[in-house]
């Protein structure tokens, strides 16, 4: 089995969440909550962890792993450049299930962009996701904690069906809601353009485009 701390998404325990912090920066794997489904954070900046990702999951190597941060300032650590359209958007729609694709700064491995030298990010809503990447006080994977090709985790028994004692630590914050994913923006473009539509509609999002990057 592997090691499960049980934690309160709204009311965590303070040594627990630092437990699973420590974790996360020593580049082991841990599996929480998010608003949709479980997700697999590893420190984004550590190529060592980022492998495990993608040997855990057994996903390909072509296909980048989103993230989650947590304000502006954990931003411009992985990001080269924000966008004039950006602030917008990230007032009007984060936290929540709105992915924003940005050209990756040199912090980032190119493993994790799949050699794109674009990354996804995200502000969770989720507010146990929120904690523990600030917590953290690092950006964090947030790629869905499920074998590539399987239906997503919605509990922390599902993680440990899928995943075994193979994930270092997974928090049991309770079950998720599910649903549609993330909405996705590509800021990289211009004007910027609409990859995925997910929780946030098109129509909820197209006023915020018109700005060329």
């Amino acid at each position: 089995m592997p090691f499960i701390i049980k934690l309160d998404p709204l009311h965590p325990d303070e040594p627990m969440l630092q437990q699973a912090t420590a974790f996360l920066r020593e580049g082991k794997t841990v599996a929480f909550p998010t608003e949709t489904f479980y997700a697999l954070g590893v420190c984004a900046l550590l190529e060592p962890a980022i492998q495990k990702v993608y040997a855990i999951k057994g996903r390909d190597f072509d296909k980048p792993l989103p993230l989650i941060i947590h304000g502006e300032s954990m931003l411009r650590e992985v990001a080269a450049h924000i966008p004039e359209c950006a602030p917008g958007l990230m007032r009007a729609f984060w936290p929540g299930p709105l992915t924003l694709i940005f050209k990756a700064s040199g912090n980032i491995p190119p493993l994790l962009t799949a050699a794109t030298g674009t990354v996804a990010v995200r502000d969770s809503s989720h507010p146990l996701a929120r904690r523990l990447v600030k917590t953290a006080g690092i950006p964090i994977t947030s790629t869905s904690a499920n074998l590539s090709g399987d239906a997503g985790c919605s509990t922390a028994d599902d993680v440990v069906r899928q995943f075994g004692d193979r994930i270092d630590l997974i928090i049991d914050g309770g079950p998720t809601p599910g649903g549609l994913p993330s909405s996705i923006v590509d800021l990289t473009v211009s004007p910027p353009r609409i990859v995925r539509q997910g929780a946030i509609s098109t129509q909820r999002l197209t006023p915020f485009l018109g700005t060329r990057v």
